[in-house]
């Protein structure tokens, strides 16, 4: 006669419980790699020159510093007008978390990831490299896009 161990159903249900957050754990995309995610994306859009979109992914303290027309005008006569370039190529560090961060003297702190991002161009005045360092933070729960403004 087989003897039942009555916690054998619960250690199964609690591997099963464990395997599942597990599973969850490695799916899901860390804060870090969505705010790399929306920073590559922002690049992405424009390289292929849709500055409206790529607007839409700013932080409300970047709209309220470029109004959008504003912004896609200088965008797309800035890079491809003066520097004689039709698109680029962009790398981009690993995010680094920055706990009380500012855009300039005038905003609150919040916290953002720093990402360094290395443009590449070649243009009518030869091959150039554009590094700029872009912060991105949770705003409405969505990953923002901001630049720094400090002296």
């Amino acid at each position: 006669m087989r003897i039942k161990h009555p916690l054998k159903k619960y250690l199964l249900l609690l591997l099963i419980i464990l395997m599942t957050i597990l599973i969850l754990f490695i799916l899901l995309p860390s804060d870090a790699e969505e705010a790399l995610e929306t920073v590559d994306l922002f690049y992405r859009l424009e390289q292929e020159a849709d500055f409206s979109t790529s607007w839409e992914l700013f932080h409300s303290e970047m709209k309220n510093r470029f109004p959008k027309a504003g912004y896609i005008q200088d965008r797309a006569h800035v890079f491809m007008n003066h520097f004689g370039v039709n698109t680029y190529t962009y790398t981009l560090s690993e995010p680094e978390e920055i706990e009380d961060w500012k855009m300039d003297i005038d905003t609150e702190s919040i916290f953002v990831y720093e990402i360094i991002v290395t443009q590449s161009y070649i243009g009518k005045y030869g091959r150039f490299d554009f590094i700029q360092y872009v912060y991105v933070s949770l705003e409405e729960d969505e990953w923002k896009i901001l630049w720094d403004y400090n002296e």
